[in-house]
């Protein structure tokens, strides 16, 4: 059972990177920029929903829904403040602008909240475990409700920027942005939008995050946030279903290499497995090679 057992732990951890992968390809997908700030602001929005139900007494879900709301107004207040100005600058100014900006947040939160841990309280606590072949396999409530939001997320955004007006918007400024504003799409808007959808994704990632592993600190999203970048290129950047298998595979990778290489080579592990996908297949597993006349 212990294969099983790694393989539905990888597939929660996986998940959650997927949902924080799919905030990041959805901005760089249609901003053409990578926002390093989006790990911060999965700690922001744990945070939120700590603060929330240890202080505030709110249920979980009442918490999670100001954890969303708070984290998708920082996200266009991000965009406005830090990103707008710098639409036309070199893409390096707009990369060195977005690790100023995680470094503002997490040391804001290193202010407001100290340095010290938070035990993060589960959100889930009042649903059962399932326990499967007799009781020798356990699966935690907290892993099927993060598998479930995955799916979830992942289907909701594929309709959304398939089916609805603004999506078709977001995809209109992903292939041309000047061509999108001739045809009377508010490009301003649509990234702004595009910032808080991801930001929100971000708020419910930290949730599921802390509630799987509950220590809430400043520097909480720092490293989920970069392994669910690496998940996005892994899976294709700018894809959809790619973030969402890549954050999948990434997770089961960790996982299984803890269990059976180390903990210490987990990270290296993760990190060469994307060197080799990328020497074989630059675009990622679904990524698409585009041809571009200069």
């Amino acid at each position: 059972m212990g294969f099983l057992t790694n393989l539905i732990n990888g597939i929660s951890l996986g998940s959650v990177y997927a949902i924080i992968a799919l905030g990041y390809t959805m901005v760089y997908g249609i901003a053409k920029m990578l926002n390093f700030a989006h790990g911060d602001v999965i700690m922001v929005g744990a945070y939120i929903c700590y603060c929330s139900m240890s202080y505030l007494g709110l249920s979980p879900l009442l918490s999670i829904l100001l954890s969303v709301a708070g984290c998708t107004v920082l996200g266009i207040l991000i965009e406005h403040f830090a990103y707008k100005p710098l639409r036309n600058a070199p893409s390096l100014s707009v990369l060195i602008t977005a690790i100023g900006v995680s470094y503002l947040l997490q040391n804001t939160a290193l202010i407001i909240m100290k340095s010290d841990p938070k035990v993060f309280p589960s959100v889930v606590e009042d649903l059962p475990s399932v326990e499967l072949f007799g009781g020798e396999l356990r699966i935690q409530a907290i892993t099927i409700v993060t598998v479930l939001t995955c799916i979830f997320v992942m289907l909701g955004l594929t309709y959304f920027t398939s089916r609805t007006k603004l999506g078709k918007a977001m995809r209109a400024c992903s292939e041309d942005k000047g061509a999108a504003q001739l045809m009377g799409i508010n490009v301003d808007m649509t990234i702004s939008m595009v910032f808080a959808i991801g930001s929100g994704l971000a708020a419910i990632a930290g949730v599921l995050l802390c509630s799987a592993y509950p220590t809430l600190m400043p520097t909480t999203g720092a490293m989920p946030g970069i392994k669910a970048f690496t998940a996005a290129v892994l899976g294709g950047i700018g894809s959809i279903p790619g973030a969402a298998l890549g954050g999948v595979l990434l997770g089961i990778i960790e996982i299984f290499a803890k269990a059976y290489i180390g903990t210490e080579l987990a990270d290296a592990i993760v990190f060469a497995v994307l060197i080799v996908v990328l020497l074989i297949k630059p675009s990622g597993l679904l990524g698409h090679t585009t041809t571009e006349k200069v």
